[in-house]
Formats: structure tokens, sequence, C-alpha cells
């Protein structure tokens, strides 16, 4: 008879843990919110809030809302009021913060293929760009993120890069030699240096007083960012080449995205679809009207016919050559799918 029991109890327990584990008690489900409860996504971003990329990010704020019924709300902080470029993407990785929006080039430091952005004369248009990140490029840097715990919502275009300095008109890769060219990352030194010209490191805001004191004759940035910091005043060439194209990067934590049920998913990857192809046209613009304000405030403008850019390959050719060999495999496969 105690035998008998004992097998009843057994069986009664056995029973109970199936229907508990048929009923899905795992724990991925459990983080999903339940459909209708509100989910609270806190976004970091170095960038001032009247800077274009975060007014975009106040759209996906309001689109994911709407799409979502209210039960998403991103709560945006500016101006590194939680974290600075520096720290952020430690920060996004560890879970200290769901949303972060970064360059790639801080990025670069985790995911050194990130470094593709900077590659000189990779992408050749605006086009080419959407077409890599939407296809095989950003399928393969979302693979280095994901093992880093987090996963890429936006590809933000920040506009080409360009070259500027207060000593002579640049028209060809021989007009460098001589000069000192303020670079943003590796790559754009290297970029710098592979031209003819010295490469020197300074922070951004140094360099309106790095070229007003003669310690560097120039630099390679985006025409907006010329513009608002007001070069214009200590730079008199601007060569439109279009040799880079350094991103931002909307990325959001893995445990912070399984928080969201499928429809709350469905509604932040609407939104960000929307507002990256808004932020890719916009940048185009920008930079049409960037180099028309800078032309506009005494700036003699030269833009490289398509038909000499060659040349321009040909001579940083070697950037590309030092990134494979960096990178390995991937560094040639990025390579390859950005040049189709």
């Amino acid at each position: 008879m105690m035998k008998l029991a004992k097998k009843f109890t057994a069986a009664a327990l056995i029973a109970a843990m199936a229907l508990i584990a048929g009923c899905g008690g795992g724990a991925d489900r459990k983080a999903a919110a339940p459909s209708g409860e509100k989910v609270t996504l806190k976004m970091a971003a170095h960038l001032p809030a009247s800077h274009p990329l975060v007014k975009a990010m106040n759209d996906l704020k309001a689109k994911t809302a709407e799409k979502s019924g209210g039960t998403v709300d991103i709560q945006i902080y500016p101006a590194g009021q939680l974290f600075n470029d520096k720290n952020m993407n430690d920060a996004l990785i560890s879970g200290g913060i769901d949303m972060g929006l970064n360059t790639v080039g801080r990025w670069a430091s985790i995911v050194p293929a990130m470094d593709v952005f900077d590659l000189p004369f990779l992408f050749p248009t605006y086009e080419k760009i959407g077409k890599a990140v939407d296809g095989g490029l950003g399928a393969k840097l979302g693979e280095q993120l994901e093992k880093k715990g987090v996963r890429p919502l936006i590809w933000a275009d920040y506009g080409f890069v360009q070259f500027a300095n207060n000593k002579k008109e640049i028209k060809s890769p021989e007009d460098f030699a001589g000069l000192k060219i303020r670079g943003y990352s590796k790559y754009s030194a290297e970029t710098i240096k592979a031209l003819g010209a010295s490469s020197v490191t300074m922070g951004s805001g140094e360099v309106y007083m790095g070229i007003q004191r003669g310690t560097i004759d120039g630099q390679t940035s985006g025409t907006t960012a010329m513009r608002d910091r007001k070069m214009y005043e200590v730079t008199k060439y601007l060569t439109i080449t279009n040799h880079g194209c350094p991103e931002f990067l909307l990325a959001i934590n893995d445990k912070s995205y399984a928080k969201l049920n499928d429809t709350q998913k469905k509604a932040l990857n609407d939104a960000a679809k929307e507002v990256q192809d808004a932020i890719r046209a916009n940048a185009k613009n920008e930079d049409i009207k960037a180099m028309n304000d800078l032309k506009a405030k005494g700036m003699d403008v030269y833009v490289v016919p398509e038909n000499e850019l060659q040349k321009w390959r040909d001579a940083t050719k070697a950037t590309w050559d030092q990134f494979v060999k960096e990178n390995g495999k991937i560094g040639q496969e990025l390579i390859d799918i950005c040049i189709k």
C-alpha cells in the first residue's frame, strides 16, 4: 500500500510539472510584456537636442508610440546626460541603458569591422550606402553586434566627408604635399597620409583654433559640421570628394528588446525603418545645402569630376589592403559586398 502511494505521488508530481511546462513558463516568454502592458526604453545620445539626428529620434519615439498603441515609451537623453560617446557602448552592452545612438567609429573599438565606413571611396553614392546597409553589409555587421548582446535598429547617414584647408586649392592627390590635415578616425588619418599630407590628431572642438593658429592647415569632415562650426571663417578651399561616410548607429540591448511582445517589436522595427529612410533622404539634401551655404560664405568649392576619381582611389587603395590585413576574411567579405 505504501509503495502504491509513493508511485501515485511521483506520478502526480510529474504530471503537475508537465502541465506547468505546457503552459509556457519559459524565461523568454516571461520577459516579454503581456499584450497592452507598457514598456519604457531609455535611449542615450551624446549629440545635442537640436541636432537633426536627435530630432529624428524624437520622430522614432512618436512613431513607435503610435504604432504600439501607446505601449512603448522611448525616453531620450541627449547631450550626454546619461552616457557620452566614449562610455555609451559599454553601457549598452552591459544593460546600463536600453538604447544608444553613437558613431560607428566608436563601435570600431568593439567591432573592428565597423571601420569599413571610413575606407576611402568605397561608397560612391548614398544609394550604394543604403543598398549595402540594407543588405549584406548590415547583416554581417549585425551578426558581429549580436555577439556583443546588441542589435542594430537604424543605420543613420551623417553625410559624406570632404577636405577643407586654408593654404591652397586641392584638385588632385598631388596637391596634398606639405599640408597638415586633421582626421577624425583611424582610417581617415590613413587616407590623409596615403594622399601625401601629414595627419594630425586633435578633438573636433580644437579644429577651428588649430587652423587659426597654424597648428593644422585643414581637416576632413562633413560639410554640415564645417558650416555649423563656422569653418568658413578660417578655411578658404573646399574640395568635394565624398571619400568617406561615417554613419551613426542606433542599437538596442538584446535583453531590452526581449521585453517587448511581438506587436511591440513590430511597431519599433517598422518605425525604425521609416525614420532610417527619412534620415537618409535628409542627409543627402543637407549635404547639398551645406555645400552651397559654405560657398555663399566665401569658400572656393571644387567638386572632383567623376572621371578623375579613379586616381584618388588608386592613391588611397593601400588603406583597403590594411583593413583586410587587420580584419581578415570578414574584412574582404565586407569590401566585396560594398563594391558590388
